[in-house]
């Protein structure tokens, strides 16, 4: 009899166990996987010097939100340096904000939604947030992500951004595509397209000729982390209870 309350005490913590192991719901190698399905975000080193594509906040009659996105290739040609100047925000209620890099232009009609997903070539998908001490397993369009949210109006910051390029042959171009600017729970308040305002861009003019954006789509779902989700809850269970059994 104390063998069989025995065994099934340690078939019930068993039970337990497999399904945190399933759900990835303990402490230990079983984590959250961000690495992109292409892999992580490269450091862009061959960036042509002194390209700049800004983005111009419109002038309109929803919003009040103005100001700017500029990204300057840096002097070294690695990386871009971005300043940012984001001002007239709605409440404070509604951030912090959040702004990113979208995959598509703002269209003739200026629907934001159909700039579709953050820019995103490696595929690493927007769950889970992007972590800002690993920039390279971050989305390449997630600025906010990597170097901090919206949280004063005006809003003003710069910073060097290493994995964005100004060379169009590049998936991580972002002269012809978008920025967004979103509230905390995402929803789109305005956006604007990237222009070439200084320099030369290697292959196109950031204005939609030259490369094409590379689309990304929908960003792929969070599928979970390390553990094969193709491992069965009652296979395992099954398992651990013939071992004990």
């Amino acid at each position: 009899m104390r063998t069989t309350t025995a065994t099934s005490a340690l078939l019930s913590f068993a039970v337990i166990g497999a399904e945190a192991l399933i759900n990835g719901t303990i402490n230990g190698p079983v984590v959250p996987g961000t690495t992109g399905k292409l892999g992580n975000a490269s450091i862009v080193t061959d960036n042509p010097v002194g390209v700049t594509f800004t983005a111009f906040l419109p002038d309109s009659p929803n919003t009040g939100i103005r100001g700017y996105v500029a990204g300057t290739s840096n002097a070294n040609g690695t990386g871009v340096n971005f300043n940012i100047n984001i001002y007239g925000l709605p409440d404070p209620s509604l951030g912090p904000f959040m702004y990113h890099i979208h995959d598509q232009p703002v269209p003739s009609d200026g629907n934001c939604t159909k700039t579709l997903a953050h820019l995103d070539p490696t595929q690493r998908g927007e769950s889970p947030p992007c972590d800002p001490t690993t920039p390279e397993e971050c989305q390449i369009g997630d600025l906010a992500g990597k170097h901090g949210n919206i949280t004063t109006s005006p809003f003003q910051t710069a910073y060097l951004e290493l994995y964005a390029s100004t060379n169009s042959a590049l998936g991580a171009f972002f002269g012809n595509r978008s920025i967004v600017v979103h509230t905390s729970n995402a929803t789109r308040l305005t956006c604007a397209n990237f222009t070439l305002t200084g320099g030369n861009a290697t292959g196109g003019s950031g204005s939609g000729s030259g490369s094409s954006p590379t689309s990304t789509g929908k960003p792929p779902a969070f599928t979970g982390g390390a553990v094969a989700k193709s491992l069965s809850f009652g296979a395992v269970v099954a398992g651990i209870a013939a071992f004990l059994l």
